[in-house]
C-alpha cells in the first residue's frame, strides 16, 4: 500500500501554481514590447502550430493508453468530422472540438454493440 504525503502533494501543487503564474506575469510585462508582426513572432507561431498538428496526428495514428484500444477508423472519422465542422463553421474551434469528441463518443458507443451493419 502506498502512503500519500499530503504535505508533498501540497508543496508540488503550490510550486506548479507559482511557476505557472510567474511566467504568465512575465508575459504580461513583456507583451507590450513584442512586435507581433515580426519575423521571430511569426516563426514561433508557425512552430507552435506545427507541434500541435504533430501531436494531434500522433494521437490519431499512434495513440497511447486507453485510446490505443480504439479503432483507427473511428479515430480517423472523428478527426475528419471535427476538421470538417471547423472548416464549415468559419474556423470556429469550440464547436469543432465538441462535435469531433461527440462523434468519437457516439461511434465508440455504437461499436461496443458489435452489430454487423449490412
Amino acid at each position: 500500500m502506498t502512503t500519500v504525503s499530503y504535505f508533498g502533494l501540497t508543496l508540488l501543487t503550490l510550486g506548479a501554481i507559482l511557476g505557472t503564474y510567474f511566467w504568465r506575469g512575465m508575459g504580461v510585462l513583456f507583451a507590450s514590447r513584442v512586435n507581433s508582426a515580426g519575423a521571430v513572432f511569426q516563426w514561433v507561431t508557425f512552430v507552435s502550430y506545427a507541434m500541435l498538428g504533430g501531436l494531434i496526428a500522433r494521437m490519431v495514428v499512434l495513440p497511447i493508453g486507453p485510446l490505443e484500444e480504439t479503432s483507427l477508423l473511428i479515430r480517423s472519422l472523428a478527426f475528419a468530422t471535427g476538421v470538417t465542422v471547423f472548416l464549415l463553421l468559419g474556423r470556429r474551434v469550440l464547436p469543432a472540438v465538441l462535435i469531433g469528441v461527440g462523434s468519437f463518443i457516439t461511434m465508440m458507443f455504437f461499436s461496443s454493440f458489435n452489430v454487423a451493419v449490412p
